[in-house]
Order: structure tokens, then sequence, then C-alpha cells
């Protein structure tokens, strides 16, 4: 598994949706029945290698399963069944600010999330400009990022994650937040760190970026996986999916 950098062998996950959730225990006995819930598998036998220095990116409509994927390779959760494993550093960008504590300052955030990553104070402190610049925040980076925009959020995040030195780096839509001269500046350091051979996944609704990104596609499909392969011949078959789908939904 040299040339491996992610593996996953019949991987599960199901989550508990509750009707109408009781949080006191005085509601969960007096309102029993509020504790009633569905379990729902929100991926099912999911087999995957990802070799060392590919760009991937995954499609699915909404609900698929693709985040909750990333959510299991960065170890926020764990699968019922099945087994995964990494090889090597990971940095991912899954939901905009997650990480910030926004009472604190730009600054602070950077030396909390790059610690997160497994940073030390030294590595942070040497890496500390690069990513306030990368992020265009030096008027801002003591304000506390409460007072960011999105755009702001992103910015910091993204600096803060391609200045890890991640094997791994994972993407979900994020990126979609920041203006368009910063997704440019994005793709553009996205491949120069893929010529280093980092391996980068990147969950997005916009196919055409994927295609000019990544080196193959998945379709996950209901929670499975559906196709994988070239790019513009997954997302064809995705496409016209969508297109039926949303003919017969409306």
């Amino acid at each position: 598994m040299k040339d491996i950098a992610i593996y996953l062998s019949n991987v599960y996950k199901k989550y508990k949706i509750y009707h109408d959730k009781a949080y006191t225990l005085k509601d969960k006995i007096l309102f029993w029945k509020r504790n009633r819930f569905e379990e729902r598998w929100i991926l099912q036998d999911i087999n995957l290698e990802i070799l060392k220095g590919e760009s991937v990116g995954i499609v699915g409509k909404n609900g698929s399963g693709k985040s909750t994927l990333l959510k299991l390779l960065t170890r926020i959760i764990y699968p019922n069944k099945g087994e995964i494993k990494l090889f090597g550093r990971v940095a991912a960008l899954l939901e905009l600010g997650a990480g910030f504590h926004p009472d604190m300052s730009g600054r602070e955030n950077i030396y909390i999330n790059a610690s997160i990553f497994g940073l030390s104070r030294k590595e942070i402190d040497e890496k500390l400009n690069d990513i306030i610049s990368f992020a265009e925040l030096e008027e801002f980076i003591d304000n506390p990022v409460r007072t960011y925009s999105s755009g702001m959020y992103i910015r910091l995040a993204f600096a803060i994650a391609i200045n890890i030195n991640a094997d791994i780096l994972l993407i979900d839509e994020v990126l979609a937040v920041g203006d368009i001269a910063f997704q440019e500046k994005c793709f553009n350091k996205l491949r120069e760190i893929k010529q280093k051979g980092v391996t980068i996944i990147i969950v997005s609704h916009s196919t055409e970026q994927i295609e000019e990104f990544c080196d193959k596609s998945i379709w996950i499909k209901n929670g499975k996986i559906e196709m994988i392969g070239n790019c513009k011949e997954v997302h064809e078959k995705y496409k016209y999916y969508m297109l039926v789908y949303n003919k017969f939904n409306k």
C-alpha cells in the first residue's frame, strides 16, 4: 500500500434522525414519545483507493453523502462499519469558519486552527506571515473573526490549510464562497500543491472546476459509489441523471 494515500473498505455510516428530540431528563420522562427516531444509512459499502498525488473530485446531489465521506476522512465522525486508512498528515476545509472562535482575533485563530492540524508553536511562528499575506487580511488580522465577512473567513481558513504542509488536503465546496479573483488565486495555489505530490479531494457542485483540476471524479448516489473514472464521462452520466431526477421531482 506504499502508493496509496486513502483507503476505504466496506465503509458504512448511519445517523439517528429524531422526529422531535427531547434534550432534558424531564422532557425525556414526560414526553418519551419525542425520543422516537429512525436510523438512516448515509453511506453504504464504500470501497475506495486514492493514490498519493491524485486529485479527485466528488459529485452528487445534496444529501447523497459527500460531506459525510469527507468528515469520515478527517475523523470528525467514525464509520459504523468498515475500515478507513489515511497515510500522511491531513488538512481540511469542510465548513466555513469551522474551528474558529468568533471572539478571538484572526491571529489567535491561526494559532488555534494550525495547532489542531498538528503544527507546533515554532512552526506556526514561521508560517504566520505567509498565512496572513495569502489571506490578504493584514489590516484585520487582530480583529475578532465575528466581524469578518464570509469571504474573509474563507480566505483565512484556506490560507491556514495550504500552509500546513499536509500530505492530504480535503476541500468541501467552500471555495465557492470567495470572490472570482480569490478563487483563481486558490486554484493556482492548489496547482502548485498538486505538483508537489499532495493528494487533493474536492467536493463541489461545479463540474467545470473539477474537470479543470482533477484527475478523476467519483459520483456518489444515495450513499453509494455509482461511478468512478474520467471526469467528463462521470459528469455526463451524473448530469443526465440530475436532469431526469429534477424533471420528475418538481
